[in-house]
């Protein structure tokens, strides 16, 4: 009986399959045509067919010798094939690892002292975790795992990386390596971007980069709270440090005083550690004040840079026109005796600025004459009032960048045009050269990404701070409800692509349900205005307690008590769609038949009803959530938010102002079961068939709502009314 084909959907390559029939030394042509929900299937040419994954496996298991050798192996075979999937639920990955390690403490192999399908699922399952698991495999957390992991590639590489190479980090698309060009093309930064490899958007090389002595900083300005945009900086260099064995250092640029602060500072801080990045050090720019001065005045001292007294916009339309500053052929002395004025901070100092002597005709603007220090009389957060002169970005971060050692920069590419000012500045100061790398700015529909624009809604007051949950900065988001876990795979998933792209929140959110989803315990809620009462005639004369789960497919999420009584509160929009003597089902309680709706004067609904927990749930419409009518209900105060501007995108020179969203928060009072009088801030939850909720404000007082935040689903709403 011969092998016609595998097929499985493109989305969802069966790793471990593919993996099985390779180590069996079957050749079977694969095809990923099946739609993406569909189980893998294995077609035989005389028409019959095997599906599942588990079938598949225990199929080319016993024609390879790779199942147990008697009826308990084979049993134990069974369960970690059952158990393997546990390591594409993002949310139980890291404790299914932990589980894993402490297994293998004493073990060769998962199952007796060989080889087998078991071992090929653990291990597929882990391999196509992608950057994930390498990430934890490079930590050295889990020693045991990453021994048999490591154990199992040696003895079996060979098809073990033709099968992940073809088909980890290509998800939907599922062609293999032999199909695929091998060719090799440059991108902008020298960096050889690699085809038909297996890691996606991440495959590209760091120019010249040696395993062991890779360098990187990740330097932001205290100037505002880390947002979604710097957090694709900070994973991108925690990435390449962690792909070369290398170290990533943190460094604040902070040379703008005016901008600048620690609480800026302390959040950072706690927002980059949020983000999980492994750094070695912490520096300043501001630790370097005394070198950069004195590199100033070494370049003045050669006539690589000038002092300067041109009026800011005058100066600005010359360097525009390619027009040569008066100023720019003063003698040393004179730029010298200049200099010492801009030092003292006097009012003739103050009129001046520090001007390297690059080239005013170059067609590339930012070669004309940049500017390399200014005079600024308000003290620093750090230094206090030492210094009244600071040095521009420009001229700090190619100097402090070789000085601290870095190999490579990563820098987004909006910065393109100053790569080359970048490399002169640093060739004028006699410094060694560090290799720039750009990547794609991050930015998303109805988002501003400007720090100063969002100081402009915390200073106006239309946001409560920083931490908004309508804010995009680490905290905001996290704070609505998004899984770090989530941001990391959503930016880690675009890669180091230099493609400029604007992409949708709905992507972000999608992956955060999927982890969520899973495991996050299940409530009810009532929306107390109109909310209805149903009485059941034939309901508990006495109300009466169950315990059952929070979560029917996850016990971790734990139980909770539902009290069951004769007359329950409904939603007046279910209320408003049941007909007389329809039946409908109580969901977590059974059938009930709706006998009479009556309607008073004001318009407020009252139901009576007859309880049919005989009737099946099959043949109902409405599927109702209720509570029950008792005093512990708590009060809730359930939050939705909206973007902040009402335009996806931004034209260049387009006002904000402009486009402000003139709602964007909603406020709903509801009821909920007396269960969440024990949720903790920041417990993330479903309120049942009204969506994903954090818990921001928890019990305190009955007076007092907890308050829910919703979480968005990855579904497109509608704007707040």
């Amino acid at each position: 009986m011969e092998l016609k084909s595998l097929s499985f959907p493109a989305e969802n390559p069966p790793l471990s399959v593919i993996a099985a029939a390779k180590l069996a030394g079957i050749s079977v042509p694969t095809d990923a045509s099946l739609t993406p929900d569909s189980p893998p299937v294995l077609h035989f040419s005389d028409g019959r067919n095997l599906r599942g994954v588990s079938a598949l496996l225990r199929y080319f298991g016993r024609v390879s010798n790779l199942c147990g050798g008697d009826a308990f192996q084979d049993a134990q075979i069974v369960e970690w094939l059952e158990y393997a999937p546990v390591l594409s639920v993002g949310s139980a990955f890291e404790n299914a690892c932990k589980h894993l390690d402490e297994y293998l403490g004493s073990r060769t192999f998962l199952v007796d002292h060989s080889f087998s399908i078991a071992d090929i699922a653990i291990w597929t399952g882990l391999a196509g975790a992608g950057l994930r698991w390498e990430s934890l495999r490079k930590s050295k957390k889990y020693v045991n795992l990453t021994r048999w992991y490591s154990s199992i590639l040696a003895e079996h590489g060979d098809a073990l990386n033709q099968v992940t190479g073809a088909y980890v980090g290509k998800k939907g698309s599922a062609k293999s390596k032999e199909n695929t060009a091998s060719q090799q093309s440059k991108g902008v930064n020298g960096d050889v971007v690699k085809a038909g490899t297996n890691r996606g958007t991440f495959e590209v090389d760091l120019p010249e980069a040696e395993v062991g002595k890779v360098k990187l900083r990740f330097a932001p300005e205290p100037s505002g709270y880390l947002h979604i945009g710097h957090s694709k900086a900070a994973l991108l260099n925690q990435y390449f440090a962690q792909r070369y064995q290398g170290q990533v250092i943190v460094r604040f640029d902070d040379t703008n005083p005016a901008k600048e602060s620690n609480e800026f500072v302390d959040n950072l801080l706690k927002d980059i550690e949020t983000l999980g990045i492994k750094y070695e050090t912490v520096t300043y720019t501001s630790d370097y004040f005394p070198e950069l001065m004195e590199m100033a005045e070494k370049l003045i001292n050669e006539g690589k840079a000038y002092v300067d007294d041109t009026p800011r916009e005058e100066m600005q339309k010359e360097r525009m026109d390619g027009i040569e500053s008066k100023c720019r052929n003063h003698s040393k002395e004179e730029n010298l005796k200049l200099w010492e004025q801009m030092i003292a901070g006097s009012e003739r100092g103050r009129q001046c600025c520090v001007r390297g002597k690059l080239d005013m005709q170059d067609p590339n603007k930012s070669l004309r004459d940049p500017v390399y220090y200014r005079c600024n009389p308000m003290p620093h957060h750090r230094i206090g009032s030492k210094y009244k002169v600071y040095p521009t970005y420009d001229f700090a971060c190619p100097f402090v960048d070789s000085i601290e050692g870095i190999t490579h920069a990563l820098r987004s590419s909006e910065y393109h045009d100053r790569n080359a000012q970048y490399y002169r500045i640093q060739d004028d100061m006699g410094l060694r050269r560090v290799h720039l790398y750009e990547f794609s700015r991050l930015n998303m529909v109805y988002t501003l990404l400007s720090k100063r624009k969002l100081l402009w809604f915390v200073q106006n007051e239309k946001v409560n701070g920083w931490d908004d949950p309508r804010f995009p900065t680490v905290q905001g988001i996290v704070r609505r409800g998004l899984k770090v876990e989530a941001l990391i795979q959503f930016i880690l998933e675009q890669g180091a692509s230099k493609n400029l792209n604007l992409m949708e929140w709905d992507k972000l959110w999608t992956i955060n349900k999927k982890i969520i989803d899973p495991v996050c315990p299940r409530h009810t809620a009532v929306i107390e205005e109109g909310r209805v009462l149903l009485t059941l005639s034939n309901g508990p004369e006495k109300p009466f307690v169950r315990i059952i789960p929070r979560h029917k497919k996850y016990e971790g999420a734990g139980e909770k008590a539902t009290t069951f009584t004769r007359s329950i509160w409904i939603d007046r929009a279910d209320a408003e769609l049941i007909s007389v003597d329809e039946e409908v089902t109580l969901m977590d309680w059974g059938n009930a038949i709706v006998k009479k709706i009556e309607k008073d004067q004001d318009g407020n609904l009252a139901l009576t009803g007859v309880l049919h927990l005989e009737g099946s749930v099959k043949t109902t419409k409405l599927k109702l959530t209720w509570l029950p009518e008792i005093d512990e209900l708590v009060k809730l105060s359930l939050m939705e938010f909206d973007y902040l501007i009402t335009k996806k995108k931004l034209e260049e020179g387009e006002d904000f102002l402009d486009v402000l969203n003139p709602c964007t928060e909603k406020e709903t009072a509801a009821l909920g079961d007396s269960n969440m009088r024990n949720l903790k801030r920041g417990d993330v939850l479903q309120l049942e068939r009204k969506g994903y909720f954090r818990c921001d404000v928890p019990y305190l007082r009955p007076s007092k709502p907890i308050v829910l935040f919703a979480i968005p689903d990855g579904r497109q709403q509608a704007g707040l009314k």
